[in-house]
């Protein structure tokens, strides 16, 4: 596993790059040109509930560059459990890890699933570039589209597999912009597909966070029998507020995450 924070967020932002290019045209878009301003708020990391996969297995690796577990949330009309992690460095990037509740899916999912995880090496998991290792397996364009009429999610990770779902914009930190709905403005002007799910903000003052996303990108995916274009990352952008003692609010609000993850669903 990595020892170096720093060395483990580049490497992850490297590999979403790669099938994310939108995300260079964000921050283009909303950096100022005197200094790096756009700072990653969270980033968010999928996976299945199986033992030799589920979310403590991603969680250990951030767990030995410093970080520790802060909250966790339940998604039940998505069958979904996730926790975050904060780093003792409150500069360093929030981590949220989900997984899907496999047991509670129909017997075909489970069995998919479990033929995919089967080809996950052991030693695999614990390797240093296993949470951008992608996918383990490959599956045909028809077995996504099964997972795909059952769980998005499901679909996604059988396209994608391992890698950050999303990097988030710390609205928070940017120069040019102090408020959400700027920001959205400003990524429609430019062309950007939000996801409206619940509408364009999620959450509000008053529950401390609020955060929109844009549509994930379409990529090109190298199926058993074929190429075909899938939704594969995102972009979200977040802005905190001050809890009543005035420190920051650090944590996430499962009814506007809900929303979020619909960010990789088909347009």
């Amino acid at each position: 596993m990595h020892t170096d924070v720093n060395a483990l967020f580049d490497n992850l932002w490297q590999n979403y790059l790669s099938v994310t290019p939108s995300a260079v045209k964000v921050h283009e878009l909303l950096g100022s040109t005197q200094k790096d301003d756009v700072i990653n708020d969270h980033i968010a990391l999928r996976t299945f509930n199986h033992e030799h996969i589920g979310l403590e297995k991603l969680a250990a690796h951030f767990l030995a560059v410093g970080y520790k577990e802060c909250g966790e949330y339940h998604f039940e009309a998505k069958k979904l459990y996730a926790k975050h992690y904060e780093h003792s460095d409150p500069t360093k990037p929030k981590v949220f890890i989900s997984e899907l509740l496999v047991e509670q899916c129909s017997p075909e999912l489970q069995a998919i699933v479990n033929d995919m995880v089967a080809n996950i090496d052991a030693a695999a998991v614990t390797a240093d570039h296993f949470l951008y290792s992608g996918t383990h397996w490959q599956v045909s364009t028809e077995i996504y589209k099964k997972l795909l009429a059952e769980s998005e999610y499901a679909a996604w990770m059988s396209a994608w597999g391992y890698r950050a779902n999303h990097f988030t914009v710390s609205i928070n930190e940017l120069a040019k912009f102090d408020n959400i709905e700027a920001v959205n403005q400003a990524l429609k002007d430019a062309g950007f597909a939000l996801n409206t799910s619940g509408g364009e903000v999620k959450g509000s003052p008053e529950v401390l966070l609020e955060q929109s996303s844009t549509l994930a990108d379409d990529f090109a995916v190298e199926f058993s029998d074929g190429k075909m274009s899938v939704p594969s990352c995102f972009y979200e952008f977040a802005l905190r507020y001050n809890k009543p003692d005035g420190e920051l609010y650090t944590g996430f609000v499962a009814a506007s995450a809900d929303k979020i993850f619909e960010s990789t669903n088909a347009r």
